[in-house]
């Protein structure tokens, strides 16, 4: 099976070979039932394994008409060190997927306007791009993927082959470990 090769239901675009990985994510997220969204492989995302995005296409389409991508890295190349999708635990798989989908859920409740301010912000602000990524991991718990965030951040940062140098990236960017533990404590209370 081909990287290339996708499966295609309802509004959803999925390569096979994450079709169980992309569909329990999507699982987790039932809001999103209705919101087109194609998982794309691309060879190189700089700095990145995934990142979620409008479709340039839709972004002046009203709200309910908008389409995303998530495009992801079929290598992950990162300070020398290679990782092949493949290679990837399902549930760290999942967890990222869950990661990106929160992004879409935070896209979604944005205006056209916002979101290119988003997109602008995101691009020259540190500060903007990790609340941005915490606001992802935040949407990704709250729609109890706890388990699946805490795999992924584990896998990064446990990983012996990934540089201190990214692993410092991640630290700084996104919910620590205890962080999560904390937002789900916090959960638990308001429920």
């Amino acid at each position: 099976m081909a990287l290339s090769d996708s499966i295609q239901f309802k509004n959803k675009v999925i390569p096979e070979i994450i079709i169980n990985e992309a569909g329990t994510a999507l699982s987790y997220y039932p809001e999103l039932d209705e919101v087109s969204i194609e998982f794309k492989f691309r060879s190189s995302l700089n700095k990145s394994f995934m990142k979620a995005q409008p479709k340039l296409s839709s972004l002046f389409k009203s709200k309910n008409k908008r389409s995303y991508v998530v495009l992801m890295s079929e290598i992950f190349s990162i300070d020398g060190f290679n990782l092949n999708i493949k290679d990837i635990p399902e549930n760290v798989l999942i967890g990222w997927l869950g990661h990106e989908l929160g992004h879409i859920m935070d896209y979604e409740r944005r205006s056209t306007l916002n979101l290119i301010f988003f997109g602008i912000k995101y691009l020259i602000s540190p500060k903007y791009i990790r609340k941005a990524e915490r606001i992802a991991d935040t949407y990704a718990i709250t729609h109890s993927m706890k388990d699946y965030i805490l795999e992924t951040k584990n896998f990064i940062l446990n990983h012996s082959s990934l540089s201190e140098k990214y692993k410092a990236r991640i630290k700084r960017l996104y919910l620590s470990p205890d962080e999560i533990l904390l937002l789900v404590k916090e959960q638990e209370i308001v429920n």
